[in-house]
């Protein structure tokens, strides 16, 4: 802010007014600028939200009553580890202060959608091209629906004279090629008397292009790329895009865009001013959404501390989407006109099983009897697996058709009807309710309907993804293994193959896993055992992990250097309970803090050589630290605690535990603050004759 009233002075002031009152316009042109906004205003004013009803098109609320601002951070250097960095931290939905700077190394600034055109700091100037990312269903798309609906309404950015919104998936279906004039009059009929006359003035215009990630033309923006010359040129939208970001058209007017991380690497660097990443919803968002749902503040509470007390699913709740779907699952469990409270879900296939039934069974008019609904779940179920292996996430109606998907009520209840109103006649298409959604039903099938051919042609297609666009999937296929997972479902659409369920097992147990616990392996290696872990955890079968990981004999295990979030430690956690020993586990520099200690002490006992170093661990840790000395069964002899943040306060409950331990051989302190007071606590212990402690750094 200071140094935004340092360049502009005076012209700042400007600036505010102009974005709080707007140009002067003529009367026709006002005239014409109202109508439009009105328009805006109609279709930006309600907010969906999907599936909750029986209707294809979700029920719908006022955006002011449901929108939850989202955190935003910005101005992220443009390379390509800093995206798949912070992917990876969107997707734990924790960001605090200590992470952000030793992960970010102080690259990110948090601001309020107000601000993306506001002047940034880093680059120096007033950015015309900002990009906002954020993983699947953070709320990429609601931000972009705010951020127009607040322009049609007058709360910000008054200084564009006219915004343009486009989606495009909508875009999709334009057809090969068209010109930015044809969008535009496609969309805003109303405009087209006035387009020549509103196109004159660039630097008053906005367009907000929503997921690029879902369009199907290619977006270069290097030397030799196609670009228009004139507003009026027929390209693909690719080329009319980067030529309004290449300034080739409308030399000085504004774009918005929305994109998953995983595009903004394949963008050329500096063409984008200003790059923003939604990072969701943290502590406070969360509850405020559980009290949004639920109503009843007792009733928001209760099943906000489960979802707490799980971690799993808590960290899943950064994502608005995730938040609604473990929302509409808990249900049944906490609300009195449910009846018969539900087990509680702990896994995430548990909660999309407890999701789908209660659709099921609550927000359907009439549920088909037994056979007549596996039926139907079967033909979504492969519609899904289409669309999964070919990145498909629309389906006009004949891919419905040669999937034999009906219009019927419980088919409704998945599947949103996206109706572009504005072209003649008007394009309908189908989405899952969300893209998880749809990964669920692609797993469910195989066990709804299983086909050898099938189940080997995804299982091959699984093996050759480098991508990880099959890791939920995997997720949902090892979840529904487990007999008390999917028995919810199995009352309502009859008994799940026995066939496949042993066929995930098999793959899972001819999974090498050698490699897995292998010393000093690259971080991608540290990451595959990461998520082979999340299929054992999902997959909620103690024998099959032990067998997994190769019985009961001592393993080692490396993640250091590893960024772990809360859920991952919870993972971890699991894994180790379902082991006998564990030889040595190292992780160090995976910046887990006391919380994540705090979900992994229980079965820290079961190690020999712990190497905790490096991990921000203060005061509050000493509780779990001295738990896991005592434990009964502790086999600790060698335990790494170097540069970390205990103090010389922990160190007289540290000494009364080592005392009470009879295993511990080498405990590494250095480089902590423990100064002479608690290096003294710690001396007495080497005077104890109880003591087994060889070697103290």
């Amino acid at each position: 802010m200071v140094g935004e009233i340092t360049r502009k002075d005076q012209a700042l002031l400007k600036e505010i007014l102009l974005n709080e009152t707007g140009h002067n316009l003529a009367p026709e042109m006002k005239a014409c600028q109202d109508e439009h906004r009105r328009i805006l205003l109609e279709q930006t004013k309600l907010l969906k939200e999907t599936g909750q009803r029986t209707q294809s098109k979700g029920q719908s609320f006022p955006i002011l009553n449901r929108y939850v601002d989202i955190k935003i951070v910005a101005d992220v250097y443009f390379r390509r580890q800093t995206f798949q960095e912070h992917e990876a931290l969107a997707a734990a939905g924790e960001l605090n202060e200590y992470r952000l700077r030793h992960k970010m190394q102080g690259e990110l600034e948090r601001i309020t959608p107000g601000r993306l055109f506001r002047w940034c700091y880093r680059s120096g100037r007033t950015p015309h091209f900002v990009m906002v990312s954020g993983v699947a269903g953070v709320g990429k798309s609601t931000l972009a629906q705010k951020f127009v609906f607040d322009w049609a309404t007058g709360k910000h950015y008054q200084k564009f004279t006219f915004v343009f919104f486009f989606k495009f998936r909508d875009l999709n279906t334009v057809g090969e090629k068209t010109s930015l004039e044809s969008l535009i009059q496609r969309e805003y009929p109303n405009l087209h008397s006035k387009l020549d006359t509103i196109l004159q003035e660039p630097p008053k215009l906005l367009f907000i292009f929503d997921g690029l990630d879902e369009s199907n033309s290619n977006l270069d923006l290097g030397r030799n790329a196609e670009f228009c010359a004139q507003p009026g040129d027929v390209k693909p939208v690719g080329v009319i895009v980067a030529s309004l970001l290449k300034e080739k058209i409308l030399k000085g007017c504004s774009v918005l865009l929305t994109s998953r991380p995983s595009n903004l690497a394949r963008l050329e660097r500096g063409v984008l001013h200003r790059v923003a990443s939604i990072v969701g919803f943290l502590s406070q968002e969360r509850e405020k959404y559980f009290h949004n749902f639920f109503g009843e503040a007792a009733v928001a509470k209760e099943a906000l501390a489960h979802v707490r007390e799980s971690q799993v699913l808590y960290t899943l709740c950064y994502n608005p989407s995730y938040c609604w779907i473990t929302c509409t699952a808990l249900q049944p469990c906490f609300t009195s006109e449910a009846g018969q409270p539900h087990p509680l879900p702990k896994t995430v296939t548990q909660l999309f099983v407890s999701y789908i039934r209660h659709v099921m069974v609550n927000h359907t008019k009439e549920l088909p009897e037994r056979e007549r609904a596996r039926k139907m779940m079967i033909q979504l179920g492969w519609l899904a697996e289409y669309g999964l292996q070919h990145r498909t996430l629309l389906f006009d109606q004949a891919q419905l058709e040669a999937f034999n998907v009906d219009s019927s009520p419980l088919v409704k209840t998945f599947l949103v009807e996206n109706i572009q109103s504005a072209t003649s006649p008007p394009v309908v298409t189908y989405s899952f309710v969300h893209l998880t959604v749809q990964e669920f039903f692609a797993a469910l099938v195989h066990y709804l309907d299983f086909k050898e051919d099938n189940f080997r042609y995804i299982m091959a297609a699984v093996q050759e993804a480098q991508g990880g666009e099959y890791e939920i999937f995997l997720r949902f296929l090892s979840g529904l293994s487990q007999f008390e997972t999917r028995a919810p479902l199995e009352s309502l659409l009859g008994k799940f193959s026995p066939v496949t369920a042993r066929q995930v097992i098999d793959w899972i147990l001819k999974t090498d896993c050698s490699d897995f616990l292998q010393m000093e392996r690259h971080l991608d290696g540290k990451k595959r055992t990461l998520n082979f872990f999340n299929l054992l955890f999902e997959a909620h079968n103690k024998l099959l992990v032990s067998q997994a990981l190769g019985g009961d004999g001592d393993a080692s295990m490396d993640f250091s250097e590893l960024y772990l979030m809360p859920v991952d430690c919870v993972i971890l956690a699991y894994v180790l309970s379902c082991c006998g020993k564990i030889d040595l586990l190292n992780l160090d520099t995976c910046f887990i803090q006391n919380e994540g200690l705090q979900r992994l002490s229980l079965e820290l006992h079961r190690i020999r050589e712990l190497r905790l170093c490096n991990n921000d661990l203060s005061n509050p840790s000493t509780k779990e630290l001295v738990s896991i000395l005592k434990h009964k069964e502790c086999r600790l002899e060698i335990l790494s605690l170097a540069k970390n943040a205990l103090t010389g306060q922990c160190c007289k409950d540290l000494s009364l535990a080592l005392l009470e331990n009879r295993t511990l051989l080498n405990l590494d302190l250095s480089k902590n603050k423990l100064q002479d007071q608690g290096l003294s606590d710690l001396l007495k212990v080497f005077r104890s004759p109880q003591s087994r402690i060889q070697k103290l750094l």
